[in-house]
């Protein structure tokens, strides 16, 4: 019993420690409401290492937009949608001790929904040979483009990621690696054979796969 009593007292000072090491590690948590070139939306944060964080979060775009244009005579209307929204998972690595304002960002957003849309829609009247045609007869053309799936994602974050009492505010700056986008047109009437350009119009749009993330994070702190 006496060599059980020595074993305990001389692990105690070093259990003691432990716990206080313990309690000195909270794993903070915070919610971040968020403005920036992916939209609005929202992340909770948890603290898992003191220079180690992941967020859970989702954003969306939603730009609806449309006027006229001319183009060698012909007049159009037209109105152009965009709609991304995406859920994401993130992890903010501070990689040097004496610099807290500096994190790197890595995760990946799957994007259920991605999609860009144009239509245009011919106005005024044209004559083809013996007939005119007013905009209506002519008809309509949609372009539709989607980028949904999963995008691995990559930047930096400047500024602290938890606050120090209860709010602050930090920016992230990155992009996403976008999937292949998949390409559509239809039109109707005069305009309804323009599918045909559909694989000449993927084959311009195969570049665009990175989208930059400019974001301001305003964090409240509830932990």
């Amino acid at each position: 019993m006496k060599h059980y009593l020595l074993i305990i007292l001389a692990v105690f000072p070093f259990l003691s420690q432990a716990q206080k090491a313990t309690t000195q590690l909270p794993h903070p948590v915070s919610v971040q409401l968020q403005a920036g070139t992916q939209g609005i939306g929202a992340d909770v944060r948890y603290g898992v290492y003191p220079n180690l964080s992941a967020r859970l979060g989702g954003s969306f775009v939603p730009i609806n937009t449309g006027s006229s244009l001319s183009i060698s005579g012909f007049n159009t209307d037209y109105s152009a949608d965009v709609k991304i929204f995406n859920v994401h998972l993130l992890a903010d690595y501070v990689p040097f001790k004496n610099i807290k304002n500096l994190r790197v960002v890595g995760g990946a957003a799957y994007l259920y929904k991605a999609n860009g849309g144009l239509v245009l829609s011919p106005t005024g009247s044209y004559t083809f040979g013996n007939y005119n045609l007013t905009g209506p007869e002519i008809g309509k053309l949609d372009m539709d483009v989607s980028w949904k799936g999963v995008a691995p994602y990559l930047g930096v974050g400047l500024f602290k990621s938890f606050p120090s009492n209860l709010f602050n505010f930090n920016l992230d700056l990155g992009t996403y690696y976008l999937t292949a986008p998949s390409t559509r047109i239809t039109g109707t009437n005069l305009l309804v054979d323009n599918n045909q350009l559909e694989p000449q119009f993927n084959d311009n749009l195969k570049g665009y796969r990175w989208l930059p993330v400019l974001q301001l994070n305003f964090n409240f702190k509830i932990r």
